[in-house]
């Protein structure tokens, strides 16, 4: 810092430095939009659930110690960049289901203009391990036919 000069006392003035209670009302500011990001990021997680990938690993320093300003802005920004990350994955994966359901809907309506498509419940964003196909009736006489139907498999494998 550069040290100021008095023109009227010609000495150096020492520069100005935040008030106590300006700080304090940083902080609480800093520790409000903190637990906000937690917040959010937590919910984010939560709406990943059973999938996963989203990244929640802020990097701090070791040890119990009351954070600087400087270090709770960069944690702030921190979060702030995961909970981004976290949104803009939970939007994709929302955006591969929303094409599923999409090619579902269309394989109901024209099943023999999708032929052999398969589509899991998974990718659909439901639970369980069934997968919807487009099949032939009657096998290969339906295939030849052009007689095709969605079929809604079980999908889940035997116990062994």
């Amino acid at each position: 810092m550069q040290e100021r000069l008095d023109v009227r006392m010609a000495r150096p003035v020492a520069p100005s430095r935040p008030q106590p209670s300006d700080e304090l009302a940083a902080r609480r500011a800093l520790r409000a939009q903190v637990a906000l990001l937690e917040h959010r990021l937590a919910a984010a997680v939560a709406a990943s659930f059973p999938e996963g990938g989203v990244e929640t690993a802020v990097p701090v320093a070791c040890g119990p110690r009351v954070l600087t300003l400087g270090e709770l802005e960069r944690l702030r920004d921190a979060l702030a960049g995961r909970v981004a990350d976290a949104q803009r994955v939970i939007a994709l994966r929302e955006d591969r289901r929303e094409r599923a359901r999409v090619q579902l809907e269309r394989m109901l309506l024209a099943p023999g203009d999708h032929r052999f498509v398969r589509i899991t419940q998974r990718e659909l964003g439901e639970g369980g391990c069934g997968a919807w196909h487009v099949r032939p009736r009657l096998g290969i006489i339906g295939m030849l036919m052009g007689w095709w139907h969605v079929k809604l498999s079980s999908g889940c494998p035997l116990a062994t």
